[in-house]
């Protein structure tokens, strides 16, 4: 009896442990991933496509501005992600990532009676790890952003919890608390609680940050 629920319930939870796995940087095999990251001063997108079940390849557009307004900088990159390390447990998955890329910077800097413009060419290797299970959520992350004269790394945790567990074909709301940090264009760690909600292939998360400024998040895969 125990074995066949055994059989019964340990698909159930695979399911339910890829919902909450989509936080991810990349999807499954032969699939599309799309993601943004939009507030005042850091706007990402980016699409790639998962060549295998372990390695993407995609490009990117970042937007990053100085708490200040004296700085800002546009990056358009391609991008290479690859799962290095995948541990599965019976009710919990944990991830080890690497993403990184290459691309071109273009950057203002306002200084007293004067701009500066520049063009450079930019690298962006990082990693991130990942531990989730259907009620719990915790990722960390660096990466570094990588210019001539130029080190905007760029650091970030976060950790959430769902209210409750549900069916793969319903909505799971759940709890996001992220801090993050951008070298040389902000001093502070910017803290952002947030509502994030999972149905299938997509999340979408909506929140104010530490500075009273609204950020949206959202994940597609397809």
């Amino acid at each position: 009896m125990f074995y066949t629920r055994f059989k019964v319930v340990l698909p159930l939870l695979a399911i339910l442990l890829s919902q909450a796995a989509t936080a991810g940087p990349m999807g499954f095999n032969e699939s599309f991933m799309a993601m943004g990251d939009f507030n005042n001063n850091w706007r990402e997108s980016f699409i790639n496509y998962a060549v295998t079940p372990r390695d993407a390849f995609g490009v990117s557009a970042t937007y990053m501005r100085a708490d200040d307004k004296s700085k800002s900088r546009t990056l358009e990159e391609i991008t290479y992600t690859r799962l290095v390390k995948r541990w599965n447990a019976p009710h919990a998955q944990a991830n080890l990532w690497f993403q990184g890329g290459v691309g071109a910077l273009q950057g203002e800097n306002k200084l007293i009676g004067e701009n500066r413009d520049f063009d450079k060419v930019m690298i962006t290797p990082g990693v991130q790890f990942d531990y989730e299970t259907t009620r719990v959520y915790f990722q960390a992350s660096h990466r570094l952003y990588r210019a001539s004269d130029i080190n905007h790394d760029f650091t970030s945790v976060r950790a959430g919890f769902s209210f409750y567990e549900t069916d793969y074909d319903k909505t799971q709301p759940w709890l996001i608390l992220e801090a993050r940090n951008m070298n040389g264009l902000s001093e502070k760690i910017e803290v952002t609680p947030m509502v994030r909600l999972i149905n299938k292939s997509f999340f979408v998360e909506a929140g104010v940050n530490n500075s009273r400024e609204p950020r949206f998040n959202f994940m597609y895969i397809f």
